[in-house]
């Protein structure tokens, strides 16, 4: 099978880090976020609380006993989902491959992205930067070949951390690691492998059948694989993306109507690119636009025929920003985003077309074989290059 590279990524205390952000007079204090004392259990625990043993799914009467400067926050979920909708956003910026776990943790497939945006690590690096910019909380990324060591990694070194594990580095990383961060193994499974003498997950994979069969019957081989960190799963997305769109925040206010063009034109072909990638077509063309004091507004048109091509979805959304520029001349942009949205397979032509493809242009994908073989910044339209050379510059 090809290399393929994916991160895990896993917010850091994520509701009690949210309450703690929204609300600064409770950081560096123990927070809980959950239910009332008697009945209730920890949904989240800060990692101040932590520190006195108050976990997740502990209730609430013993957290309070374990740490008597306890701050307790009631649950809100519908601001949480709010919170997780933004991070996911992020992610679906370097992949539409996204397998959700939870409001705060996901799979990314990145594997074809690398081309796009560079090494797995660097696009860890960029999301949790991005995370940090735009919600003010922080995660912890594991990056690896396969979806086992990358949860695994990421676990490693948290609060806000990043461990990469290569194909070389997979059993130097797990051996010396207790045999329970291993998934399926439960407390009771964790006392029976502790009473024969395995405790590591080196013990777990060096282990003869005998030992092993009376705990794992018919999934023996099944467990020493995972101790030996093969996993062959896929990424499965989550969902049906909405959207696929690309947006910049710039250092200095955009006033320049010229600038302001050339910028919608890279972020339209980077918007197209990931469309391509996707093998999807978009129905329709939405811009973004956030202005000096923060206003933030959109604008969308049809697309007909459905299409991924840059030249498309430029027009379209140059259409847009000159009928804004129009109303509002003189504004300064803080922000430009261009998106597709109602979404199809990119197979499916418009048969109502006349003599026209819902594809992309020759251009388009002359361009993406020329990227795919040597590199993103290899070949790009003349108009961008200013665009690509400054974010080049702004992403190291």
């Amino acid at each position: 099978m090809p290399t393929r590279c994916i991160l895990h990524v896993d917010m850091d205390a994520f509701y009690a880090s949210v309450e703690q952000r929204d609300n600064p007079a409770l950081r560096g204090k123990p927070v809980v976020v959950g239910g009332g004392e008697n009945r209730g259990v920890v949904a989240a625990a800060s990692y101040e609380a932590r520190k006195y043993g108050v976990r997740s799914a502990m209730p609430m009467a013993e957290a309070q006993r374990r740490c008597r400067d306890l701050v307790r926050i009631p649950l809100r979920m519908s601001h949480y989902k709010a919170v997780s909708q933004q991070i996911f956003e992020i992610f679906r910026e370097f992949t539409p491959i996204v397998e959700g776990l939870s409001l705060d943790e996901a799979f990314l497939d990145v594997t074809t992205s690398l081309k796009l945006f560079g090494s797995g690590p660097h696009i860890a690096q960029l999301v949790k930067k991005l995370i940090r910019e735009r919600t003010q909380l922080t995660a912890s990324v594991g990056v690896a070949e396969n979806k086992l060591v990358a949860k695994i990694a990421s676990d490693l070194d948290k609060p806000d951390g990043l461990v990469v594990v290569t194909a070389d580095a997979c059993r130097a990383t797990l051996d010396p690691l207790p045999v329970s961060v291993l998934p399926g193994i439960g407390p009771k499974t964790l006392a029976r492998l502790q009473a024969i003498g395995i405790e590591t997950v080196r013990h777990l994979r060096e282990a003869a059948d005998r030992d092993l069969e009376p705990v794992f019957g018919r999934y023996t081989q099944h467990t020493r694989n995972r101790a030996a960190g093969i996993d062959e799963r896929p990424v499965h997305s989550s969902r049906r993306d909405k959207s696929i769109s690309a947006e910049q925040t710039y250092e200095r206010d955009l006033d320049d109507p010229q600038d302001m063009e050339r910028e919608l034109l890279y972020l339209a072909e980077r918007c197209a690119t990931r469309l391509q990638k996707a093998a999807l077509v978009a129905g329709t063309v939405q811009i973004k636009i956030r202005t000096a004091d923060f206003s933030t507004c959109t604008r969308q048109t049809s697309l007909q025929p459905a299409s991924n091509g840059t030249d498309q979805v430029f027009l379209a959304a140059n259409r847009l920003l000159r009928i804004w520029l129009r109303d509002n001349s003189g504004a300064r942009l803080r922000l430009l985003g261009v998106a597709g949205t109602t979404l199809g397979p990119a197979n499916q032509a418009d048969l109502f077309a006349e003599g026209t493809e819902a594809r992309a242009a020759p251009t388009d994908s002359l361009v993406s074989q020329v990227r795919d073989r040597f590199g993103a910044a290899a070949l790009g339209r003349a108009r961008t290059i200013k665009a690509r050379h400054d974010r080049e510059d702004e992403l190291g």
